[in-house]
C-alpha cells in the first residue's frame, strides 16, 4: 500500500438523501487534503449531477461487476451504504474497506457493511454511540460531523411545488397513484412558493420513516393550530404511498395552514422561505445534516433536545432545543412556539457564525484528513 493509497468510495444508492450529500462533499475534502479519490455511483441514478464533487471523478457503474473491476489491490474501499454481502465479501478479497455509518443503529437494524468494514467513521457521537452497543467492533472514536452543503448546480429563485413522493415501483397501489398523479398533474403541478403572513415554520427533509415526521406531528400539529398565525410548510419528497398518506393524516389539524412541496432540486430557497426549521424525532436520526444547512442560511432550528441535535444545535444560539414531546405531551414545545409568536424568545443569531465555524469546509476536510490517516495506519497494522 502505497502512502497515499487512492480511495474508491461506493455509493450506489438510486435516490438522494443526506448521505449522497454528503458523499460529495466527502468527495471534495478528500481531495483537497491530498488523498487521490474516485466515486462510484448508480449508472440510473442522475441526482448525482446537481451535486458538486469538484474535480473528482465519478464513474457511473450498471451492476456489481462494474464495481468489482474498478477496485484494485492497493486501493481501499470507503462505503457510503448498502452493498449486496457478495459483493463485500469480493471486495474484502482486494482491498481493505473503511465504512461510513451515515445512519444510527435502532431495533437492530444496520447495513452488513456496519460488521465487515475493517475500520467504521461515524458521522457524530449519536451514532458511534449505537455502533458500540450494538457490539459493532473497529469504530473510530472522533465523528466526522459535515458540512452546511447549500450550494446546488440547479439553482432557483423561489421553491416550487415538486413530486411529492418516490413511487415504490415494486407495489401496485404507488404505480396506480403514481400514473393518476401525473394524469391530474399533481405529481410534479411546478406551482411556485408564497409566503403567508403570520410565522413560518418548515420541514425541509426527505420524509423518511427514521424521520418520523408522523408520530411527531400527531402530537405537535394541535398545537401549531392553536397559533392563529402561525403557518407550516413541508418541503421534502415522501419515501412511497403509505408515507405520504401517514404525512397527510398527522397535518389534518393545521387544515389549509399546512402545505407539501415535495422534492426541491435546490434546497437554500426552501430554508430562506421560513422562518424556523423543524427537525424529526432524534433516536433515529444521524447528524442531521439540514440542522446544518438551515444555519447556514440563517434560518434557526427548532429541535428535540437530545442527542444528535445537541451536538450541532447551540440553544438559544441557532434556535432552540424543547423537551422531546413524547415525554410531556408537547407542553414545552407549547410554551417555546407562544413566546416565538408573540416576539419574546428570539435566538441570538449574531452568534451563530461562531458555532458555525466548526461545521465550515475546512474543519470538516482536517477533521477527515485525521480520520483517513488513522484508518490506514490502522489498516497497515
Amino acid at each position: 500500500m502505497s502512502a497515499r493509497p487512492t480511495i474508491i468510495q461506493i455509493n450506489l444508492s438510486p435516490t438522494l438523501g443526506g448521505a449522497e450529500v454528503y458523499t460529495a462533499f466527502m468527495s471534495r475534502a478528500l481531495a483537497v487534503r491530498g488523498w487521490p479519490t474516485r466515486v462510484l455511483v448508480d449508472a440510473k441514478a442522475f441526482f448525482w449531477r446537481d451535486l458538486d464533487f469538484g474535480n473528482v471523478e465519478r464513474i457511473r457503474v450498471a451492476d456489481a461487476s462494474a464495481v468489482d473491476a474498478a477496485v484494485t489491490a492497493g486501493d481501499v474501499v470507503l462505503i457510503h451504504g448498502s452493498l449486496p454481502a457478495s459483493l463485500l465479501t469480493r471486495l474484502r478479497t482486494k482491498a481493505p474497506i473503511v465504512g461510513i455509518a451515515h445512519q444510527a443503529i435502532y431495533e437492530g437494524r444496520r447495513p452488513s457493511y456496519f460488521d465487515s468494514a475493517d475500520v467504521m467513521l461515524a458521522v457524530s457521537h449519536h451514532v458511534i454511540d449505537t455502533l458500540r452497543a450494538s457490539g459493532v467492533a473497529n469504530v473510530h472514536g472522533t465523528p466526522l460531523y459535515g458540512v452546511g452543503e447549500i450550494d446546488r448546480r440547479h439553482h432557483q429563485a423561489t421553491p416550487h411545488r415538486g413530486p411529492l413522493c418516490e413511487w415504490d415501483e415494486h407495489k401496485l397501489r404507488d404505480r396506480l397513484v403514481a400514473i393518476a398523479g401525473r394524469a391530474r398533474g399533481t405529481v410534479s403541478g411546478g406551482r411556485p412558493y408564497a409566503r403567508r403572513p403570520g410565522l413560518t415554520l418548515g420541514i425541509v427533509s426527505r420524509l423518511a420513516p427514521l424521520k418520523q415526521f408522523p408520530a411527531m406531528l400527531r402530537i405537535l400539529a394541535p398545537i401549531i393550530a392553536a397559533q392563529p398565525l402561525v403557518n407550516l410548510e413541508i418541503f421534502g419528497v415522501a419515501v412511497g404511498y403509505k408515507a405520504l398518506r401517514e404525512m397527510r393524516a398527522a397535518l389534518r389539524p393545521l387544515g389549509a395552514r399546512a402545505r407539501l412541496w415535495g422534492h426541491q432540486r435546490d434546497v437554500a430557497p426552501a430554508y430562506l422561505a421560513i422562518d424556523y426549521l423543524v427537525t424529526g424525532l432524534p433516536e433515529r436520526e444521524a447528524l442531521g445534516l439540514n440542522v446544518i444547512e438551515s444555519c447556514q442560511c440563517g434560518t434557526p432550528v427548532l429541535a428535540v433536545d437530545a442527542p444528535p441535535f445537541t451536538e450541532t444545535m447551540r440553544d438559544g444560539v441557532t434556535g432552540f432545543l424543547y423537551t422531546d414531546p413524547r415525554h410531556d405531551r408537547g407542553k414545552h414545545f407549547a410554551r417555546l412556539l407562544a413566546q416565538i409568536a408573540d416576539g419574546t424568545r428570539k435566538p441570538d443569531l449574531a452568534r451563530m457564525p461562531a458555532h458555525l465555524e466548526f461545521f465550515s469546509f475546512a474543519r470538516f476536510a482536517d477533521r477527515v484528513d485525521a480520520a483517513m490517516r488513522e484508518s490506514v495506519a490502522q489498516l497497515r497494522g
